[in-house]
């Protein structure tokens, strides 16, 4: 059965992996239930979030907000190096002031619709000596090291939010490939959730065949429809449940007719129960 797989677990309030592997990787379309931060470092490396692929150079940088459905496609010709960072939203939120939103990226990330970020020449070395420092600080025992660590993060992460706010890499059409007609969908379903998100509706209302719909989705996301508007409603449900609000509201609102099939579902998907996240 088709299963959209949420990878990693984030105990902490961030996590640095420095990966250099060249195996052929069989990783399948996934999701996170924390943000995730890709450093580009070198090889062959295709990475599709919510449909849209982007064609990777050194030291671009990839913004995946949490929930977004993303996968690698990776040429195992050529070593792949990247930096990952794993990041809780409420650390950020903790360290935040009212003049700097560090999870702003990640919100620029969901209201452009696009994930990359290309650097300057004059970008890279400053990045490359905050996740230095990030890394080294992560590996220390020395007296300090574990704030040392940290506000090294929280330079980095201030860096990547003013790149992101001048960004204009989505201005160079080579850098990337996407459909218009599947962005207006992916849009549409992900700000009606609760609304009728049957292939029949969605196909009536773009002036698409079915069976067009089905193919071409499957095509771009590298999951079907069916899959991806389920997943999109139950991750709803769940940071509705997180933040007070009674599981059958949220089982309403996110679009299930029948609550124990939504606690099926939920069950299946997290490995938990709603009233477990509400823990």
């Amino acid at each position: 059965m088709e299963k959209i797989v949420k990878r990693g677990y984030l105990h902490e309030d961030f996590r640095l992996f420095h990966i250099r592997d060249q195996v052929e990787l069989e990783l399948r379309y996934h999701y996170h239930e924390f943000n995730k931060i890709v450093v580009f470092l070198a090889g062959k490396v295709t990475y599709v979030v919510e449909g849209k692929a982007y064609f990777l150079k050194p030291w671009d940088v990839l913004l995946v907000p949490h929930g977004q459905i993303h996968w690698p496609i990776i040429d195992p010709s050529e070593p792949y190096e990247r930096i990952i960072l794993w990041i809780n939203s409420e650390y950020l939120q903790r360290h935040s002031t009212p003049e700097a939103d560090l999870l702003q990226c990640f919100r620029l990330a969901e209201e452009r619709k696009f994930s990359l970020l290309r650097l300057d020449a004059a970008a890279r070395p400053k990045l490359r000596s905050l996740l230095m420092e990030v890394e080294d600080g992560l590996r220390s025992t020395e007296f300090g090291h574990d704030l040392w660590a940290r506000s090294s993060f929280l330079h980095c992460i201030i860096a990547i939010n003013r790149i992101a706010l001048r960004d204009a890499t989505s201005l160079d059409t080579a850098a990337y490939r996407s459909d218009p007609k599947m962005e207006e969908i992916l849009a549409y379903i992900n700000g009606n959730l609760a609304g009728d998100l049957s292939l029949d509706a969605i196909a009536a209302r773009f002036f698409i065949s079915k069976s067009y719909l089905m193919h071409r989705f499957k095509e771009l996301t590298g999951c079907s429809a069916h899959k991806y508007v389920r997943q999109k409603r139950l991750l709803w449900a769940a940071d509705m449940i997180r933040g007070g609000i009674p599981v059958i509201e949220a089982a309403r609102r996110c679009g299930f007719g029948d609550y124990s099939a939504f606690l099926r579902a939920f069950k299946q998907t997290f490995g938990t129960t709603p009233s477990e996240v509400m823990e």
